[in-house]
């Protein structure tokens, strides 16, 4: 009996593992021998059919799990698939980004390239500018200067001559003081043919010490600047070239002619700058500087310039103050007349903006004008015409 059951419950195993459809009782249908001798077994024995009804239950569990498995399968298949569309859209849209942004980084490289270049000319041609003097830089400008020379020599006879034929009336007590401390302070040179005008001489034999003073204070301005000076004294770097234009205004024009222009207003501005701090050391507050130009945006220019070479504050400029902004040259001659008058020393600065000089201002001891470029000039006067 036992070796019948062994028997059976193998023919019944491997009949289980070939079923395909749960089994819950013997098929009715008819049956081949070997499947019927199986169902009687079966039937006959209720621990074999209660093992045989678990294991269909079982079976029938393992499909359903199977069909839940499959279906979960088609359904990650889909996920897959559209998250394989996602990431190759994605790809394709961060290869273009990135193709679009190295363009633009490619573009932006030439553009900063090319500032880069121009840049760099501008530098090498203001240097270049910088280095050349104003002597024997263009025909056309030596032509203009004689012609100037020509009509300011003409305009001073005639000046001359009416002036003999005016009665003169007793120079005052207080503009006589003020004369003579200009005549300590500076050699005049008189010309006998009466066509050049009076002009302080820094360079001479009995003011060596002034001129040593001078040249001690330019010497320091150049090897020595100091950014954290005391107020009106310089705080830039001073170069040769400014150097060179400082000594001349100085020791060649005398303190009273003209330069030429720098390659901008703020050049222009530190080479008055250097000279307001020599003649502060020199006159105190005594000093009063006066600025000429055509425009309150250049004043401006000037103002702001004086306050960063200077370390002076805005306190300092107005009318009773160290520095008087002036868009008229004649407020300006009044301005110096009433300081001359009070016991001070005006320094006239002009701004190569202005194209004519009073002659009004060119009675006062101490004057500095910058003349403008001859090309910037043309330009002007072919844009007028």
């Amino acid at each position: 009996m036992s070796q019948e059951e062994s028997s059976a419950a193998k023919l019944t195993d491997d009949g289980w593992e070939e079923l395909t459809t749960p089994v819950t009782s013997p098929p009715t249908e008819i049956l081949s021998p070997n499947e019927s001798y199986v169902s009687q077994v079966v039937e006959s024995d209720p621990h074999l059919n209660s093992l045989y009804t678990v294991t269909a239950e079982q079976v029938a569990d393992l499909q359903s799990t199977q069909a839940a498995l499959k279906t979960e399968i088609s359904q990650l298949q889909v996920t897959y698939i559209a998250l394989q569309s996602q990431v190759s859209e994605t790809q394709t849209n961060l290869s273009r980004i990135v193709q679009e942004s190295l363009s633009l980084l490619e573009q932006r490289k030439q553009s900063l390239q090319i500032s880069v270049e121009q840049l760099e000319r501008r530098q090498e041609r203001i240097k270049n500018e910088m280095r050349t003097t104003f002597a024997g830089t263009s025909q056309d400008l030596a032509i203009r200067v004689q012609g100037f020379k020509d009509y300011l020599t003409g305009s001073l006879q005639d000046l001359v001559t009416a002036a003999e034929q005016l009665p003169l009336v007793p120079i005052p007590e207080k503009l006589k003081s003020v004369t003579m401390e200009v005549k300590q302070d500076f050699a005049k040179e008189v010309k006998s043919n009466g066509t050049q005008s009076v002009s302080i001489q820094f360079a001479q034999q009995q003011f060596q010490e002034t001129t040593k003073q001078i040249q001690r204070l330019l010497e320091q301005y150049r090897n020595q600047p100091d950014y954290y000076g005391p107020p009106w004294q310089l705080r830039r770097t001073f170069e040769p070239v400014h150097l060179e234009r400082v000594s001349k205004w100085f020791f060649t024009l005398g303190g009273r002619g003209a330069l030429p222009t720098m390659s901008s207003r703020l050049q222009n501005v530190l080479i008055s700058s250097a000279a307001v701090s020599i003649l502060h050391k020199l006159y105190g507050d005594r000093l009063r500087t006066l600025i000429l130009a055509n425009s309150p945006e250049r004043l401006g220019e000037w103002r702001r310039g004086l306050q960063d070479c200077l370390g002076i504050g805005r306190s300092d400029f107005g009318p009773d103050r160290g520095v008087v902004l002036f868009e008229a040259a004649t407020a300006l001659a009044q301005k110096a007349d009433r300081l001359i008058k009070s016991n001070q020393m005006p320094l006239i600065i002009i701004d190569d903006s202005e194209e004519q000089v009073s002659l009004g201002l060119l009675q006062f001891p101490l004057w500095l004008a910058f003349a403008p470029d001859p090309k910037m000039m043309r330009d002007r006067y072919d844009e007028d015409f």
